[in-house]
């Protein structure tokens, strides 16, 4: 008898095969317990420790008793202060229910719904996101974007900050009331043009004009007087306070403010009569924006501590630019900045009512503005003609028309006639007639001689012959940031909207350079002149 056959003898079997199996999943159960547990004590660590913050939210006497920042020159001499001169708090019921309706509208719809932050919100801007390949949308909700202006956070911030700015921001929800956060929020944002605070929006952009006359007052406050479409592009403005200024970029600030009135639309906060009405008004125009006036060391220094501003607000926010104690190091010369006054005082006197000019002096090596005339005196005129007057160039603009031509193949030594000219303009009826200046003309004439005389009737033929689209693109290449037409009078520097001194000092400055653009300012988004040395 075998031994397997033995019944003293039993036959060993298998282990159950579920067993291993079983022991595994119980141990994956007990790990993901404890980091759950894990992850739910260091996020509950997290939100007691930023609750210890909430005393400095609402301790707003605080936030007014903060230092301003200075701007030097670049020889370190007091050039200017950066201060929130122009801020002033008032209460929600000073602040127009549709202003409100249009921050919610463009900012944070579900903003009487969601606890400080919201996820949803969150997962719809991150799929836009990402079907779109780029950052089309934010995720940041109202009382978030409080916190991190209240915490002078900078705009590029590590993760573990975003997560403590929302733990932050849940527990300021469910300790303020959604209209404080709000009206703490409209007191806090800056809308561009030195406007901190939305009643000194407000009266930047609106307080001058006829529907609002005699605002301002603490019995009329210009913030509750605001119309649909005045609320919605202050709103729009939030985002890029520099991109949809209604000045500087009248297209993108029109486009922003009717998508602002469209959601309003959409969310209910008005009507289609109201949406079509508000969309058919105008921009506030240059002649009645006054924006609030920076302190600066000179009368005319002003218009260029305005101009660097906007680029220290653009990298560090307004609150820690306005408020930081920051000590900024321009790079304009004190000294140059006298001379060039002089300059234009010398030419033009001064005269109280015009006419007025502007200077801009760029180091051709390093990009930096060494002097900036924008005016004759900041305190009574603040636009800066230096960098939001957009003017017609003129025969300024013939170097592009024959950097062109030069890349197309044409000679200096290429001959041309000199003579009244009349042009067709194709798919067009009208003619481009060209004379030049006084009846005076050459006959033949190379076109180097004709540079020398800046011959109006030889640049014409020479730009449609190297073609008008081609000199546009040669301009933007150079510097030229404002869209530039392509009509046959661009050849003669006749463009639709003209350019800043400032844009055409820097495209200049690629003259110099060999081809060579020179750019990156610290604080600018857009690519263009260095105004801050070091911060």
């Amino acid at each position: 008898m075998s031994d397997l056959e033995r019944p003293d003898i039993q036959a060993l079997s298998e282990p159950p095969l579920g067993r291993p199996r079983l022991k595994r999943l119980r141990l994956a159960l007990i790990l993901f317990g404890l980091s759950l547990l894990a992850l739910v004590s260091t996020a509950f660590g997290m939100m007691m420790a930023v609750a210890s913050d909430l005393p400095e939210l609402e301790n707003r006497q605080e936030f007014r008793r903060a230092q301003n920042s200075l701007l030097t020159d670049v020889h370190n001499k007091y050039l200017a202060t950066l201060a929130d001169q122009g801020r002033i708090i008032i209460p929600a019921d000073h602040i127009a229910p549709v202003m409100q309706h249009a921050i919610i509208a463009i900012e944070d719809r579900r903003f009487y719904q969601n606890d400080g932050v919201d996820l949803r919100g969150i997962s719809r801007a991150l799929w836009q996101d990402v079907t779109s390949g780029r950052a089309v949308q934010g995720g940041s909700t109202i009382t978030q974007q409080f916190v991190k202006n209240a915490t002078q956070a900078q705009n590029r911030r590590t993760v573990l900050e975003k997560v403590r700015e929302a733990a932050l921001a849940y527990h300021l929800t469910h300790k303020w009331s959604k209209r404080k956060i709000l009206t703490e929020y409209l007191n806090s944002i800056y809308f561009g043009n030195g406007a901190y605070g939305i009643e000194s929006a407000a009266r930047t952009y609106f307080g001058q004009t006829d529907e609002h006359v005699g605002c301002g007052k603490p019995t009329q406050r210009c913030a509750k007087e605001l119309q649909p479409h005045e609320a919605a592009l202050l709103a729009g403005m939030v985002a890029s306070p520099t991109g949809y200024e209604p000045i500087a970029n009248p297209v993108a600030a029109k486009r922003r403010r009717d998508v602002v009135l469209t959601k309003m639309f959409e969310q209910g906060y008005l009507t289609r009569g109201e949406l079509a009405r508000s969309i058919a008004q105008r921009l506030p125009t240059r002649d009645v924006i006054d924006p609030p006036r920076t302190q600066a060391a000179t009368r005319s220094a002003g218009y260029f501590a305005t101009w660097v501003r906007s680029q220290v607000i653009e990298r560090y926010g307004a609150r820690r630019a306005l408020e930081g104690g920051l000590r900024v190091q321009t790079t304009l010369d004190l000294g140059l900045q006298r001379t060039a006054d002089l300059a234009v005082q010398k030419y033009l006197g001064n005269p109280r009512w015009g006419p007025h000019a502007a200077l801009v002096a760029i180091d051709n090596d390093s990009g930096e503005v060494r002097a900036m005339v924008g005016g004759t005196d900041y305190s009574q005129v603040p636009f800066n003609l230096a960098t939001q007057g957009q003017r017609q160039p003129g025969s300024a603009f013939k170097p592009f028309v024959l950097a062109t031509a030069l890349r197309r193949g044409i000679s200096p030594s290429s001959t041309w006639t000199s003579k009244k000219m009349v042009f067709d303009i194709p798919g067009s009826i009208e003619k481009f007639t060209v004379n030049n200046y006084e009846g005076n003309y050459s006959g033949v004439s190379t076109l180097a001689r004709a540079t020398t005389l800046s011959d109006n009737s030889v640049f014409a033929q020479v730009g449609i012959k190297a073609g008008t689209k081609r000199i546009a693109r040669t301009a933007e290449r150079m510097g030229i940031r404002t869209p530039v037409s392509t009509n046959y009078a661009n050849t003669l520097g006749g463009l639709r909207r003209g350019v800043t001194p400032l844009d055409l000092a820097h495209a200049y400055e690629t003259f110099a350079t060999g081809g060579v653009l020179v750019s990156g300012s610290l604080g600018a988004r857009e690519r263009g002149p260095v105004g801050i040395r070091k911060v």
